[in-house]
This record gives structure tokens, sequence and C-alpha cells, in this order.
């Protein structure tokens, strides 16, 4: 049986490139708790690339273990690009990796701090710096979290393949 986290994803692609560029990752995660570190640890050999991923689902663990200024959490609140962007920041420097991917946002059944359900910032962290992107995904809270995660493959992906890497 294949790793049904996988299936659908192109996290084998993703760790074959950080495996090529020699380069590793590491994230920091809100809505999906963990699952985009367990997506990428289905793929055999991702312990080569994967140096590890911290869980922050809630507020006050974003800042203490992922390093998300207090001040950006009271004045953005939890669901914001700014605190993506230190996640993904906060993911990389707290593992030792070169890219780190910070995933935040509201995954149901309730809105959050006046974001809808549905809401994700996507931040990843990299040599060449931070980029975010708002997402608006649609179903329920499992389709939301897996959504998040192909996103959040997909823009790393991307990212180590242009070079950008350095």
């Amino acid at each position: 049986m294949s790793d049904p986290l996988v299936d659908g994803t192109d996290v084998a692609s993703l760790v074959e490139e950080l495996t090529r560029s020699r380069q590793t990752v590491a994230t920091a995660e809100s809505l999906t708790a963990g699952l985009l570190a367990a997506t990428i640890a289905g793929v055999p050999g991702a312990s080569i690339v994967l140096r590890g991923g911290l869980i922050v689902y809630a507020t006050d663990l974003k800042a203490g273990l992922a390093g998300v200024a207090e001040a950006t959490l009271a004045v953005d609140g939890p669901v914001a690009a700014s605190t993506a962007a230190e996640l993904a920041t906060g993911a990389a420097a707290r593992c030792g990796a070169d890219w780190g991917v910070g995933l935040t946002g509201v995954a149901g059944p309730d809105p959050q701090d006046g974001k809808p359900v549905g809401t994700v910032f996507l931040g990843v962290a990299g040599p060449d710096g931070v980029r975010v992107r708002e997402l608006v995904l649609p179903g329920g809270r499992w389709e939301i979290r897996r959504a998040a995660v192909a996103a959040a493959v997909s823009d790393l992906l991307g990212r180590v393949r242009s070079g950008t890497a350095g």
C-alpha cells in the first residue's frame, strides 16, 4: 500500500529536487497540524531533506516555538500573511533548514478572528527571502487541510526548481 498522504501530490518530486540540490526543509503548521511534514515523510528517502516540523496549533505556541513576534500576533492575529511569513522563517531558523514553510488558516467549521472558513496563508522562506500567498479553499476541514498541503508542496517545489535557492 502506498502512503495515502503522498497520493495525488507532487511531494515525491519535491523530495527528489531537494535531495538533488542538497537542501532541507522544515515546517511550522497551524491548521494542518503536521500534515505537511507527515506528507513529506511519506516519501522514501525523505529523511535526507526533512529537518523537522513545529505544530503550532495554539496561538501562544506560534510565538513560543516558531518565533512569531508577539506584536505580529497582537496586531495582525494568528491567521494573517505576516504570521505565515514569520512561521516560515521561524521553521527554517529553529530547525536549521534551507527552506521553511508556514501554514496558518481557518479549516472550520466556524470563522476565526473575522476570517472565513477556507482562508489560508502559506509562507515559504528560502535563501532569496519569504513569499506569502493567500488561499481561499473550498470544502470541509479535511479538504481544506489537504488542499493547503498540496499548495505548499507545489509552491516549494516551484521555488526549488526555479533555482532561487542560490
